[in-house]
C-alpha cells in the first residue's frame, strides 16, 4: 500500500528543488506543447508572464469553452499557467481557485497576481492560490456543490489516494457542474514495486492510471459515464526510464466527466435529438462534446439518453436545443455509422 504521506513528500522534492524548469524533466509526459491547444487558448496564454510558462508542467490543454462568470477551480495548479488562461476566459464576473502543495511553484504564481490583473484590465483579482492538498480539499475552503468547473493538468496521477480525490471532486463540484483534465492513462497496472520510485511517479508515469480502473472508480463515485476528448501516445525517450517502465503503454489524454444523477452505464435509446445553437463564441460552427461527437450548428443529432444529459442538464443547456425524454425506451443506442442508420427524424447519429 502506498504512503501518502511519503507519497506527497516525494512529489513536493522532485517538482520545488530537483525539477526548476520544463528542460528538467526527463520524460514529455509531464508537459506538451502549446501545438495541441485551441485556437483562444493559445491567443489567451500569449497574455500569461515568462515565468509562469517556464516553469509550468502539464500534458494538455485541459480548459474546457463556455465557462464565462464560472467558478472553476484548478487542481495542482503549480506556477498557475491554466489559472491564469482561465481568469481571461471565466472573465471579471468568474473566479478561478489555483491549489497546489508545492510552495515554490505558488511562490511564482502569487508574485504575478499584480501584473497578470493588469494585463487582463481587471479592477480586482478574480484568481486565489492556496497551498494544500488536492485530497482534502474542505481544508482549503472548497465548498459542497460550490464549483462549475474543475481542472487539472497531469497533477491527479500524483495523487496517492485516487479514491478521496475524485470524492472530493464530486462533493466540491456543483449539479450539472464538469471535471476537465488532462492526465496520463496506463494500458496495464503499473506494478507496486513501481510506484515509490521517486522519479517515475514524479515524471507522471508511476500513479498513472490503469484505464479500466479509472472506468471502475469513477463508477463507483455514482458517474458511470466519461467521455475522452482526445488522447495521444507518449513516447519515452530517456533509456534509464524506458528500461524501469517501458513494458507498459501509455496515453496523455484529456477527459470530461459530469456531476450528473441520470446517467446509465451503457448508451440506451431514447429517441432524443439534440441541435447545437451555435451559441458557444470559441466554436461558432460545430462543438465537439469528445473524441466521436461533433455537433454541426442547426444540424439534428440523434443522442443517447447520456449524451442528452451532458448537453441539456449542464451550463451547455442553453446552447442546445434538446427534445424527447426518456418515458420511451427504445434499447440500446445504434453507434452504426449514420448512412446505414434508416431514420424518419432526418437526423443524423452520435455515436456515444
Amino acid at each position: 500500500m502506498l504512503d501518502i504521506h511519503g507519497t506527497r513528500d516525494q512529489v513536493k522534492d522532485y517538482y520545488g528543488k530537483q525539477v526548476r524548469q520544463t528542460s528538467d524533466l526527463r520524460t514529455s509526459a509531464c508537459c506538451s506543447g502549446a501545438a495541441a491547444m485551441p485556437a483562444h487558448v493559445r491567443d489567451a496564454l500569449l497574455n500569461v508572464e515568462p515565468e509562469i510558462l517556464q516553469k509550468f508542467y502539464g500534458c494538455g490543454s485541459p480548459i474546457p469553452v463556455a465557462i464565462e462568470g464560472c467558478t472553476v477551480l484548478d487542481l495542482g495548479c503549480g506556477t498557475g499557467r491554466d489559472v491564469y488562461i482561465a481568469s481571461q476566459l471565466v472573465g471579471p464576473s468568474g473566479r478561478v481557485i489555483g491549489i497546489d502543495m508545492t510552495p515554490e511553484q505558488l511562490d511564482v504564481a502569487r508574485r504575478h497576481v499584480d501584473a497578470q490583473m493588469s494585463t487582463f484590465a481587471y479592477t480586482k483579482p478574480n484568481v486565489e492560490f492556496i497551498e494544500g492538498h488536492i485530497e482534502d480539499l474542505s481544508s482549503a475552503g472548497v465548498a459542497d456543490n460550490s464549483v462549475d468547473v474543475v481542472i487539472s493538468n497531469c497533477v491527479l496521477n500524483l495523487s496517492a489516494d485516487k479514491r478521496q480525490l475524485f470524492a472530493e471532486i464530486f462533493r466540491v463540484l456543483k449539479p450539472g457542474g464538469e471535471l476537465y483534465f488532462s492526465d496520463v492513462f496506463a494500458g496495464a497496472r503499473v506494478p507496486a514495486e513501481l510506484h515509490d520510485d521517486s522519479v517515475l511517479r514524479g515524471e507522471c508515469l508511476a500513479g498513472a492510471m490503469y484505464t479500466e480502473d479509472f472506468r471502475r472508480l469513477l463508477a463507483d463515485l455514482g458517474c458511470p459515464d466519461y467521455r475522452t476528448v482526445s488522447s495521444s501516445p507518449i513516447k519515452i525517450d530517456d533509456p534509464e526510464v524506458h528500461r524501469r517502465i517501458g513494458m507498459i503503454d501509455f496515453h496523455s489524454r484529456t477527459v470530461r466527466a459530469f456531476k450528473l444523477d441520470n446517467l446509465e452505464d451503457v448508451c440506451e435509446d431514447y429517441g432524443q435529438i439534440a441541435v447545437y445553437r451555435g451559441t458557444i463564441a470559441e466554436t461558432p460552427h460545430h462543438y465537439d462534446l469528445d473524441d466521436h461527437h461533433r455537433f454541426f450548428t442547426g444540424k439534428p443529432m440523434l443522442v443517447c439518453g447520456n449524451t442528452a444529459a451532458m448537453l441539456a442538464d449542464t451550463r451547455f443547456g442553453k446552447h442546445f436545443e434538446v427534445t424527447g425524454d426518456r418515458t420511451r425506451h427504445f434499447g440500446l443506442f445504434d453507434c452504426s455509422p449514420t448512412a446505414d442508420r434508416p431514420t424518419d427524424s432526418g437526423a443524423g447519429g452520435a455515436c456515444c
